[in-house]
């Protein structure tokens, strides 16, 4: 199983929105960037675990937790041309982008703050920590249970 931590910004779409989906599942669009794309393509698995962070707000957090319930697969928004996630290179033939599928797990009990990941030693090397700006990053498991523990589950 591997961990990771998928960026959005709330008002875009939101945890609760997450929530309020049908079977409390959706799919991961829009994602433009190629190191993203690789791990949303190759590497990201059913059954790993996520990681859900609000971004672009005043105070960014980790604020629940996901799972990843369908693997890798084209992201048909490129192909839309009334899509904002519209890309004209893309083609069924040539998808370059994909999207995975992810299911609402648990909130937090306490968010996990940037600032209070900032702030523990343990997790320094994060990329989140390094201002890695790609929307979806690896977790390794040591990192995963301590921010669980911060955020007050046991993320299991």
């Amino acid at each position: 199983m591997n961990y990771w931590l998928f960026k959005t910004e709330p008002g875009c779409f939101s945890f609760d929105d997450l929530k309020k989906r049908p079977k409390m599942t959706e799919p991961w669009d829009g994602v433009r960037n190629f190191q993203a794309r690789n791990f949303l393509r190759d590497t990201i698995q059913i059954g790993d675990l996520v990681l859900f962070y609000h971004s672009n707000i005043a105070e960014p957090a980790v604020v629940g937790l996901a799972e990843i319930v369908r693997t890798g697969y084209p992201d048909t928004t490129a192909l839309n041309p009334n899509s904002e996630h519209f890309d004209p290179k893309a083609s069924p033939d040539k998808p370059i982008w994909y999207m995975v599928d992810v299911r609402y797990r648990e909130p937090l009990v306490r968010v996990v703050t940037l600032n209070a990941i900032k702030n523990n030693q343990p997790l320094a090397d994060m990329p989140l920590v390094k201002r890695s700006r790609l929307s979806i990053q690896p977790v390794a498991a040591e990192e995963w249970q301590i921010i669980v523990t911060m955020g007050g589950v046991t993320g299991q």
